[in-house]
């Protein structure tokens, strides 16, 4: 459904060791990295689609995230939930919602919430059974 989807930054270098530590903690794998665009991209190892791209944007004006605009990541785990929370929070991201099961959603939706550091709002979940 999806080819790739862009999120802009400010700080491409700070944005960058973000990004690579938590994506690393999701089994996702870089295909390209150029800091002198700056741009840099990850994909699943299984899979050439869709592809997260992070980069400064094209029109030179500053990145500002969006209201109601959410990227989510699968994870493979409630576990890896846990631990991409971490990671995130680790790195100076802020909470908006911990780790738990959303019934709201379906039974066994278990996801974390917490904005970037450029204020963008991001998702990892789980939809399987513990």
């Amino acid at each position: 459904m999806l080819s790739h989807l862009c999120l802009g930054t400010n700080d491409f270098p700070r944005a960058y060791a973000f990004y690579a530590a938590l994506l690393g903690e999701l089994g996702l794998t870089e295909k390209f990295h150029d800091p002198a665009q700056p741009w840099a991209g990850w994909m699943a190892q299984q899979a050439p689609r869709p592809l997260f791209v992070l980069t400064a944007p094209h029109d030179g004006l500053p990145a500002t995230p969006g209201n109601g605009q959410m990227t989510a990541w699968l994870a493979a785990s409630r576990a890896q939930v846990d631990r991409s929370y971490q990671v995130a929070l680790a790195l100076g991201a802020v909470c908006e919602g911990p780790p738990g099961l959303r019934p709201q959603y379906h039974a066994n939706y278990y996801g974390a919430y917490f904005r970037d550091l450029d204020g963008n709002k991001l998702c990892v979940c789980c939809h399987a059974e513990e």
